[in-house]
């Protein structure tokens, strides 16, 4: 007998992309579009649309899929206080994913790479980076315990021999950034969640609403003047 699918929800809005998923058995029902600042308004009724037109009602979701971070500081305080806000009232685990984990399984899944350092424009002449190798370690990329986000300007970031670049920091960063096998353009998809999802449920990865956290990596999101110019001279340089 197959194992049963679980029931499941996904969104992120850790950039200015807003993906939402649901998976019901076979069926899965995504909606990607604009997020910014108009994620906080459009999230739940898109939430609620997609569960209805999958005729699954919130409370007997398995879990609640978030994207965690890093990403933009408004986006993780959307997803996390609107997935905490669910689980609260329906009594189900969330499961936090990590934003640069999902852009690196969109890589895998959409092109085939299976080394991939992952990074997202951070703004402010910096990008959010991280390593995950499915080849080596399976669906995770990396083993439990793996190296945490990174926060480094683009010409900081190393990328291995033989390992393809994938997110969304090109456009910004493009001749910046290390030479890599292949560049991939990828964002954190509600759908690359729920295909991590499977692999993360059975590592014990769900927390209650509680317990639920962003994961910024930058504790700092304004700059003083100087700090502006000294970035701005930086690059002129460049």
């Amino acid at each position: 007998m197959s194992p049963v699918s679980p029931k499941l929800l996904a969104f992120d809005t850790s950039t200015e992309h807003l993906s939402v998923a649901v998976l019901h058995g076979d069926r899965l029902l995504a909606h990607e579009g604009a997020g910014g600042a108009q994620a906080s308004s459009t999230l739940l009724p898109l939430i609620r649309r997609l569960l209805g037109e999958a005729g699954l009602p919130l409370a007997e979701l398995d879990a609640i899929a978030f994207g965690r971070g890093p990403g933009s500081f408004t986006g993780l305080r959307t997803a996390c206080s609107v997935a905490q806000g669910l689980a609260y009232g329906a009594k189900v685990p969330l499961l936090p994913v990590d934003t640069l984990l999902a852009v690196a399984e969109e890589a895998r899944h959409a092109f085939g790479a299976q080394q991939v350092v992952a990074a997202l424009d951070a703004r402010m002449e910096q990008v959010y980076a991280a390593r995950y190798d499915f080849a080596a370690h399976g669906p995770l990329g990396q083993p439990e315990g793996g190296e945490e986000p990174l926060l480094l300007a683009p010409e900081e970031l190393e990328v291995p021999a033989g390992w393809a670049l994938a997110g969304n920091a090109f456009a910004a960063y493009g001749s910046r950034l290390a030479p890599a096998a292949a560049r991939h353009e990828a964002l954190p998809m509600a759908a690359a969640m729920l295909r991590l999802a499977p692999a993360l449920l059975a590592a014990g990865r769900t927390v209650p609403a509680a317990q639920a956290w962003p994961l910024y990596v930058r504790d700092k999101v304004a700059q003083t003047t100087e700090e502006r110019a000294a970035i701005k001279a930086a690059a002129a340089q460049r």
